[in-house]
């Protein structure tokens, strides 16, 4: 049977659709609006000023040098030294430090009483909401020379450590880790809320020990919030300013400077904000590629079947 005219024509989309869609978008738009105004305007913003020599004071115009601040970046010794203080505090601090101590929290309050899985939460989430400034003055009072620290180990007659001049790095390290650990507990407490208890207990029947059943049932189960918690703690920490720049200021001898404090150094203490956003630019680029890592490993990790 033949196909009729109206069959085969070709149909447009009715007017009056196109328009009940627009005016769906019409409440959403005020926001969107402010994104592009306060997000993506100050972003070009610094991405223009990267490539130019923008000064804060002493200059009368502004210029576009092009690459030179990167390539200034990049033969300075002190962003060298800031980008090797800024990996070995993530992976002190965050990597290492929060994420496993994050998981042996929330290993313990799962196999442990009411009362000390309460206890245990408000302890560590009460750091957590602690203010960072509050946080880094109570480690700075810690650490010190007169600080606690020092007063226990006298006590069993060992020699004084001031932990904020020797090992400055180590110390914001320790600092981050005892205030940001709740989270990972909380994500990992979470995740491990998931894992059957009758897997595990036809594991233990099985005859696999403790160690086994981490390895083999649990970890594997909750490798995507492992990758997933990795991502947030890592871009965390990567931005991490107050609790450093409160406990050391990037000292001694740029000891703890990493590369948020660099580039606040030198884009308003030095005046040179076009080279301080650069700085800022290419700490953007870093933690775009730990993402980038981490989201390759999410999407290879598939779940247990």
């Amino acid at each position: 049977m033949a196909a009729t005219w109206a069959e085969v024509r070709p149909t447009a989309p009715p007017v009056g659709r196109t328009r009940r869609t627009l005016l769906r978008g019409l409440p959403i738009l005020p926001s969107v609006v402010l994104l592009v105004v306060f997000l993506a305007g100050p972003i070009l913003y610094c991405i223009y000023a990267a490539f130019t020599n923008m000064a804060l004071t002493g200059q009368v115009g502004t210029e576009f040098i092009g690459f030179a601040n990167f390539t200034r970046a990049f033969s300075d010794p002190a962003f060298i030294n800031s980008v090797w203080l800024t990996v070995v505090f993530t992976l002190v601090s965050a990597i290492i430090g929060q994420n496993v101590l994050g998981m042996v929290l929330a290993l313990l309050m799962r196999s442990g009483y009411a009362l000390a899985r309460a206890l245990t939460s408000a302890f560590v989430i009460g750091a957590w909401v602690l203010p960072e400034v509050v946080a880094a003055y109570l480690w700075q009072a810690v650490l010190g020379p007169d600080g606690s620290w020092n007063t226990v180990t006298g006590f069993f007659h060992l020699p004084p450590q001031n932990w904020l001049f020797t090992i400055p790095i180590i110390a914001v390290s320790i600092a981050n880790i005892w205030r940001g650990t709740a989270f990972s507990m909380l994500v990992y407490s979470a995740a491990l809320s998931e894992v059957p208890r009758d897997l595990e207990e036809a594991a233990l029947v099985d005859g696999a020990g403790r160690f086994r059943l981490l390895t083999s049932i649990t970890i594997p189960l909750v490798r995507r919030t492992i990758a997933t918690n990795l991502m947030l703690i890592t871009l965390q920490t990567l931005s991490v300013f107050g609790l450093i720049y409160t406990m050391t200021k990037g000292g001694p001898s740029e000891k703890s400077m990493t590369l948020p404090l660099f580039a606040y150094n030198q884009a308003f203490v030095s005046a040179d904000l076009g080279y301080g956003t650069a700085i800022a630019l290419l700490l953007l680029v870093i933690g775009g590629i730990f993402s980038v890592i981490y989201l390759r490993i999410l999407s290879k990790a598939e779940p247990v079947r």
